[in-house]
């Protein structure tokens, strides 16, 4: 059995790469998505003769064969090969939100140790890939954000309770009076206790397997016995987009294949797709590009910060909102699909977004 040490080191700059990366699984997912040796080489900046003597050392070390290639022909994983990467894949995507608070809670106090009148602000929030980006864009000026992943319900619940200053939870634009993500946000949300920030929109939608070889169109399809769904956890944000959806289309959860199968992340459930235990999961484009897989757009959401009143006057929120509104935070978002930055840093009402609630 292969046995993990974690580690860690101090940085004076952001590394846009993700943690627990390691050197064997960086070649592998190049070779899995190139089929070249020469070109996992251009892309690692490693030479052709260093990728090639890693594998072998690795599979040595392994007592398997990790990769199939002859001159002239396309280079592939081994069944081996593929398992490994794949098992890599999934176990980093489930535990990546749990490492990632870890290091908030590291930087916090670190920060706090360097500097106690440091500006720190903090955000429990449902998980989203651009949300690291912008505590490392934040940090660079001088912001320390906290944050803290878990789903949107239980994020809303932490700021009533006093637990963060900022609390990330997102909603369908399709969110009409009597749809049960309305009736659920605004139990929680209570016109004139809360103020919106607007964070980002973004667009959710069907991952499927790379050329969709199931031919799913949509919802619909997810009734199919042969068409093998994965969900999220209760409590998030999009589990409650997911039975909306199945509501509208008079869609029986019993129905859906897998529908009690759950990861806690978008890049989890794509990485289930990837990996072929799952054909169909629900989630954000880029979470389905990361992975390059297939994507049907279904809707575009809006991903707010829900504060109380008062806590906008606080000079740290002050800086965030002049900081999202920066072009220098929408440029960081350009090579991410799936994302509209146009609005982050607008404050909302909850009577905007939720009409009736003063009702």
């Amino acid at each position: 059995m292969l046995h993990i040490k974690l580690d860690y080191t101090f940085a004076d700059k952001p590394n846009k790469k993700t943690q627990l990366t390691n050197p064997l699984f960086e070649l592998l997912w190049a070779i899995h998505r190139t089929g070249s040796i020469s070109k996992t080489a251009q892309q690692t900046g490693f030479s052709y003769r260093h990728v090639w003597g890693s594998l072998k050392k690795w599979e040595e070390v392994l007592g398997s064969e990790l990769i199939v290639w002859k001159k002239g022909e396309r280079a592939r994983l081994t069944s081996f090969g593929e398992k490994l990467l794949f098992a890599e894949q999934r176990a980093k995507a489930r535990v990546l939100p749990q490492i990632d608070n870890l290091v908030s809670e590291m930087e916090h106090e670190f920060a706090l140790a360097f500097d106690e009148n440091v500006h720190v602000v903090s955000l429990s929030a449902s998980h989203d890939l651009a949300l690291n980006r912008l505590k490392d864009f934040l940090a660079g000026e001088g912001l320390n954000l906290n944050l803290h992943f878990q789903g949107s319900l239980t994020s809303l619940g932490a700021l009533s309770r006093g637990e963060c200053m900022l609390a990330g939870f997102h909603i369908s634009n399709e969110h009409s009076e009597g749809t049960l993500s309305q009736k659920t946000f605004r139990k929680l949300l209570k016109p004139g206790k809360y103020s919106l920030i607007r964070f980002l929109g973004r667009q959710q939608g069907l991952i499927i397997s790379s050329a969709n070889p199931k031919h799913i169109q949509g919802i619909k399809d997810l009734k199919r016995g042969d068409v093998r769904f994965i969900n999220r956890e209760k409590g998030s944000g999009t589990r409650l987009l997911v039975e909306q959806l199945l509501l509208q289309e008079g869609i029986d959860s019993s129905l859906v294949n897998g529908f009690d199968q759950i990861e806690t992340t978008h890049l989890a459930v794509a990485a289930a797709v990837a990996c072929r235990q799952a054909d169909a999961g629900f989630g954000i484009h880029a979470a389905a590009s990361q992975f390059g897989l297939d994507f049907i757009p279904l809707m575009w959401e809006q991903y707010y910060f829900a504060c109380f009143n008062d806590t906008l006057k606080e000079p740290p929120i002050q800086k965030l909102l002049d900081l999202l509104k920066s072009n220098r935070w929408r440029q960081l978002l350009d090579d991410m699909p799936g994302y509209d930055s146009n609005s982050a840093g607008q404050i909302v009402s909850v009577a905007d977004v939720f009409p009736d609630s003063a009702k």
